[in-house]
């Protein structure tokens, strides 16, 4: 078996020839089929290669009930208990210790800061502790054949992983990742790994599983991709005056209204930003009262990463942490 499995890496440069029994084999069905053809004419697969293939994929129910209840679903004061915690903010200030040449070399080419970098792939993976329990291609095989509004994004994932796997020599039925899909310590999807994985070491190999320096490179060139500002800020926390702030409420992130109309509204907002910059106004609420945020530039950047707005404060807040406690000792 372990002879098998060498020979389909080194055999998938051109081909895809790897096959594994499978306990549940994925249903024979019109999308499947379409799927596989799709990938025979617009990128030159081999049918019956890519038929064993996904013969040895396994359909899981358990992943499409994972997506059902994702964390971002919960009250901002419970989704933060998940991340802000001693261990996680210990963990960041520990990883950072362990690569801070690669940190500061990346900081200074990318101009992503340093904790924050360390504190999406805190929030991600807790610095590579929890990359994912499911093999890749089940995951996305089961989202894109079997979730009931999201198929058409899992399919294109699905595209992206087999390509992906052909590109850089990987046996497609040995990655490791979440429940949807997300790879490595910087749970990058495959798209995302195509377009913004980078081999920072020059070994020739984009890894994002075992090579720190691969991976930090790598978020930091997604949110310049972005359109990340060096030296931008992120955040501020306010208050108002008042309940007309309200009126500014709204959903997304996208930034979408001026300090000037906050200000006119009653928020009191900090002095040093211009009136015309737009910001996003976000409501957070705790047990007993809420929180009221300004979502600048470089906020929405991290919400491109993941799009809840309730991620990227606590990769904010967890990156202020991770900071303050290497500062203090």
């Amino acid at each position: 078996m372990k002879t098998n499995r060498l020979l389909c890496a080194a055999l998938l440069s051109t081909s895809l020839v790897c096959a594994m029994p499978a306990t549940a084999e994925l249903a024979n069905t019109d999308s499947l089929n379409g799927f596989i053809q799709q990938m025979v004419k617009q990128h030159h697969f081999n049918e019956a290669e890519l038929r064993t293939l996904f013969q040895a994929v396994e359909f899981q129910q358990q992943i499409l009930d994972a997506m059902a209840k994702p964390a971002e679903a919960k009250p901002w004061f419970q989704y933060r208990n998940i991340f802000l915690t001693e261990s996680r903010i210990d963990g960041g200030v520990q990883f950072w210790r362990e690569n801070e040449a690669a940190l500061q070399a990346v900081e200074q080419q990318y101009g992503v800061p340093a904790e924050i970098i360390i504190a999406i792939i805190g929030v991600e993976t807790k610095y590579g502790a929890f990359t994912g329990k499911y093999r890749v291609i089940d995951a996305l095989s089961t989202l894109g054949f079997g979730h009931p509004t999201r198929s058409e994004f899992f399919l294109k994932e699905l595209e992206n992983f087999l390509l992906l796997s052909r590109e850089e020599h990987l046996d497609p039925l040995q990655p490791i990742g979440s429940y949807a899909g997300a790879m490595g310590l910087t749970q990058f999807m495959p798209s995302s790994y195509r377009a913004y994985a980078k081999d920072f070491d020059r070994d020739n190999k984009r890894d994002i599983w075992r090579n720190n320096a691969d991976a930090i490179a790598s978020v930091a060139n997604y949110f310049v991709a972005n359109k990340w500002q060096r030296g931008g800020a992120i955040t501020y926390q306010v208050s108002a005056n008042g309940d007309a702030y309200k009126s500014a409420l709204s959903k997304g992130v996208k930034p979408d209204v001026s300090i000037g109309e906050l200000r006119k509204l009653g928020v009191n907002t900090p002095a040093q930003l211009n009136v015309s910059e737009q910001v996003k106004l976000l409501s957070y609420p705790m047990q007993d009262h809420e929180q009221l945020w300004l979502g600048l530039h470089n906020f929405y950047v991290i919400t491109r990463y993941n799009h809840s707005p309730l991620y990227a404060m606590a990769a904010y807040q967890l990156s202020q942490a991770i900071r303050e406690k290497k500062l203090a000792h």
